[in-house]
């Protein structure tokens, strides 16, 4: 990219460790966000995650220091302007996804690519809603972003072969390793692991066995390094009900029902790791 300027939309657990990312690779780094608040909150976390950093001996205190000040934050998504590309990581909604590509498509260039970290709703339905669509893509992390390896990349039907490179090279340059998939509810990651957590609710719902001996059995019998539940709790569970409702609407396949347990948590404001109670008590 020849511009060195990223923007990012949503402060929250993704957007933070995707403006972090990018931040370590060397890029100068726009984090937006709807209050001052949520922004404070997403640099604290990233300040965070770069201390952890230092006391692994990943980096040392200036090359943190440094880091950190490469990431500025701001409430007007107009300030992206410079940027020749925006990573989208708000809430998994599509409403409010619509809302902000459509504002971003009158905030930057019409040559600015604008990627999307959705989880599940599709690339091809995103890219409808603005001009130049062919310069929508799917870069979908994986949680935490400063640490897992994979982005997945998806193409919308109206994706460009030059947006898709320039992306492809791009995720190398940040040290992931990118995989390309088509546009398909859940792509590739999610179509697979939402109904295995999805499942591992309804084993607990039956009361087959408790909900630690469940991760025990998948982290021992299946070599997984957290369980499904524990894996559930770090997502969130109002994301993991969220992706499982998208994929039973968009396959009208009972398989893709959200376990009632689920539901039912999500309800209850027991969202994970992010309310402090879960399937597990954090």
């Amino acid at each position: 990219m020849t511009s060195r300027t990223v923007g990012v939309v949503g402060a929250g657990t993704m957007g933070n460790g995707i403006a972090q990312v990018f931040a370590q690779a060397g890029f100068s780094v726009i984090l937006t966000d709807v209050s001052q608040a949520a922004l404070d909150r997403g640099l604290a976390a990233i300040s965070s995650s770069l201390s952890r950093l230092v006391k692994k001996g990943i980096l040392n205190d200036n090359e943190a220091v440094s880091v950190l000040s490469r990431i500025r934050g701001s409430t007007q998504l107009a300030e992206l302007a410079a940027c020749e590309l925006v990573v989208e990581a708000a809430t998994e909604n599509a409403q409010i996804k619509e809302q902000i590509f459509r504002q971003l498509a009158d905030a930057v260039p019409a040559d600015t690519i604008l990627a999307s970290n959705t989880s599940s709703i599709s690339l091809t339905t995103i890219a409808s809603w603005v001009k130049k669509p062919e310069r929508v893509i799917g870069m979908h992390f994986m949680n935490p972003v400063p640490l897992m390896q994979l982005v997945e990349i998806i193409r919308a039907l109206q994706t460009s072969d030059d947006t898709h490179a320039r992306i492809h090279a791009l995720s190398l340059e940040l040290g992931k390793t990118p995989v390309t998939v088509k546009d398909g509810a859940g792509f590739v990651s999610n179509r697979v692991l939402m109904p295995m957590i999805n499942e591992a609710a309804f084993v607990l719902y039956e009361n087959l066995a408790a909900a630690e001996d469940i991760d025990t059995v998948m982290k021992l019998g299946m070599n997984h390094p957290i369980g499904p539940l524990a894996l559930a709790d770090l997502i969130g569970l109002d994301t993991c009900l969220s992706i499982m409702d998208i994929l039973y609407r968009e396959f009208r396949d009972s398989k893709y029902r959200a376990c009632p347990l689920l539901v039912q948590l999500v309800a209850a404001g027991q969202l994970g790791r992010k309310s402090g109670k879960g399937f597990f008590q954090y």
